[in-house]
């Protein structure tokens, strides 16, 4: 603790944290000659330097400047004086009223001498305002969602994204009972809500969009590099007429509220631009749950390098795929990047002078000088019928999107077994337990063993942000019970996530976890003797060949992502 001659050296808030003990007389001047120079604020410069922690600056500054400290963990965000948001004041100052008695107007900042932002409240509301101390990390993360939860409310009545006007909806089938111009979906307001989610969604990347009615909530989420986050909360009384004109879009019938049902919409959102959304309804107790995959045909196939693969793992793809037949399975949970593994295989293959033939549910990636096939079991085009066509096609490669059972696996396996190439997806944890589901689902032994040749397991996992990424203070013991060995933690840096401006939550973008597991003679012979999935694990282990788990903390140890996002997707 520095002795009061020693913080007199220094005014303000800098004094105060030098008594407190905070930061020593030497960190405090040169924080302040620092943020002079730097023409910023000195609240500003110690969050942005990380010289202190929020809580301590805010607590300091509650007791240099006699001004009340609040938790914002303990305020409701319902209860939110909304009428005095001005939401061009909020965001340049990063204040944010918390509390309104009569004409006085209690409002969270994180700077004391942050004046100009009380001022032009005080100016814009015809309040007298006061302020309370809190912590930045705390204000950042309430300010944003409500104003996003206000950005939401008043967009039902005034949107005005130009590129809403030119977002057209692809025509379908009709379906029967479709009443597209009833009182209850004809409103110009939820139209152009939904559009402008719709819109934001494709904008930010999301992979899926939830429309979710709750007894007195409603709220939208979007799945955005693999973690669902709230992005708006429209009133729950708008829940039916939402759900209407989603299923007025994708051709479903709106009078139908007791079962689930399926369709798809088209958004044509300039003249080269096309997205699809798969939809599903179900219903719930309030109400009916709409959930949309989006599948967005001109993205991008990233380059086998970009996908994730470690070197000796990006060997063996390519050495299976040489392969003039045999079958290569990918297997991982929906969401798991398996469609965008097998069209970068499929993209290496793509030559004149090879006939390729996918069956999907439905094709998600337009690749030219494919012969892509959407499945449709209502009219009999299922996945073992499109296969059995494929074979009278003269095929070389045949990509099938999922095997789901056992007809399906008997007509692929015959196809790799008679010089074909096979590409397909199944769900399973990782890739020793592949081959006993297919043991479990009826295909014989020998079949396994004589016809699959790679198998690679997958997971997606949240790159950190390069831009606020920092190293983790971990005890090497810690690391070592997470599973690193010492020769991994050689002069590795374990970082950890952030957040800034530039990311989300200190993460942005994703990069594959990989298990790629080449079926070897030894593990032919443990498949034909009636060996289960820890066996094969097993003899995995014995050739080599590194499981998801090692995968993920090889990215830790690189610093492409962190400890805690490995364990989110990966486990022991």
């Amino acid at each position: 603790m520095a002795t009061t001659a020693e913080a007199m050296r220094l005014g303000g808030l800098a004094g105060r944290l030098v008594q407190e003990g905070v930061l020593s007389e030497a960190e405090a001047l040169a924080a302040q000659t620092e943020a002079q120079q730097k023409k910023v604020p000195l609240v500003a410069h110690l969050i942005a330097s990380g010289k202190a922690s929020p809580l301590e600056i805010a607590r300091a500054g509650a007791l240099e400047f006699g001004i009340p400290y609040f938790d914002l963990d303990a305020l409701q965000p319902d209860a939110l004086p909304r009428e005095a948001f001005k939401e061009k004041i909020l965001r340049q100052h990063q204040v944010l009223p918390i509390f309104r008695r009569g004409n006085r107007l209690y409002v969270a900042v994180v700077d004391p001498l942050n004046l100009a932002g009380l001022d032009a409240l005080k100016f814009a509301t015809g309040m007298f305002t006061e302020p309370v101390i809190v912590e930045e990390n705390k204000l950042a993360r309430l300010l944003d969602a409500a104003l996003e939860e206000e950005d939401a409310a008043s967009v039902m009545g005034d949107l005005s994204d130009a590129d809403l006007e030119n977002i057209e909806i692809g025509e379908e089938e009709s379906q029967p009972n479709v009443d597209a111009t009833g009182p209850d979906v004809d409103e110009t307001p939820i139209v152009r809500f939904v559009n402008k989610v719709l819109l934001d969604a494709v904008r930010k990347k999301a992979s899926d969009i939830h429309f979710e009615p709750y007894e007195k909530k409603y709220r939208v989420r979007l799945r955005i590099d693999g973690v669902l986050q709230e992005v708006a909360s429209p009133p729950v009384t708008l829940a039916h007429r939402i759900a209407a004109r989603l299923k007025v879009m994708s051709r479903l019938d709106i009078a139908e509220r007791r079962v689930p049902q399926d369709g798809r919409i088209k958004l044509q959102l300039s003249k080269n631009r096309a997205v699809d959304l798969r939809v599903n309804t179900l219903p719930t107790l309030f109400g009916e749950k709409i959930v949309l995959r989006i599948l967005d045909s001109s993205a991008q196939l990233l380059s086998i390098d970009a996908l994730g693969y470690e070197e000796d793992q990006k060997r063996l793809y390519l050495e299976a795929l040489a392969k003039p037949y045999g079958m290569i399975l990918v297997t991982g949970p929906t969401g798991s990047g398996k469609t965008v593994s097998l069209y970068t295989g499929l993209s290496i293959l793509n030559t004149t002078d090879r006939n390729i033939s996918t069956a999907e549910d439905p094709a998600e990636i337009n690749l030219p000088g494919i012969n892509q096939v959407n499945v449709n079991p209502k009219v009999g085009l299922t996945f073992a019928e499109a296969l059995r066509a494929f074979l009278r096609q003269d095929p070389d490669v045949i990509m099938v999107g999922e095997i789901r059972d056992l007809e399906t696996a008997e007509i692929a396996i015959k196809a790799a077994q008679t010089g074909h190439l096979v590409l397909s997806t199944l769900h399973t944890n990782d890739a020793p337990q592949t081959l006993t589901r297919l043991v479990n689902m009826g295909v014989p032994t020998y079949n396994i063993a004589s016809s699959v040749s790679l198998i690679i397991a997958q997971r997606l996992a949240r790159r950190l942000c390069p831009n606020c990424k920092t190293p983790a203070d971990v005890p090497e013991q810690a690391l070592i019970e997470e599973g690193f060995t010492e020769e991994l933690l050689e002069n590795a840096t374990i970082y950890k996530a952030v957040g800034c401006d530039q990311c989300t939550n200190g993460y942005k973008g994703r990069t594959g976890i990989y298990q790629v597991m080449p079926v070897s003679e030894e593990m032919g012979r443990l498949i034909m003797s009636g060996g289960n999935s820890m066996q094969l694990a097993e003899q995995a282990r014995k050739e080599g060949i590194a499981d998801l788990r090692e995968s993920g903390l090889k990215k830790v140890a690189a610093g492409i992502t962190s400890i805690e996002e490995i364990n989110r997707v990966t486990t022991d």
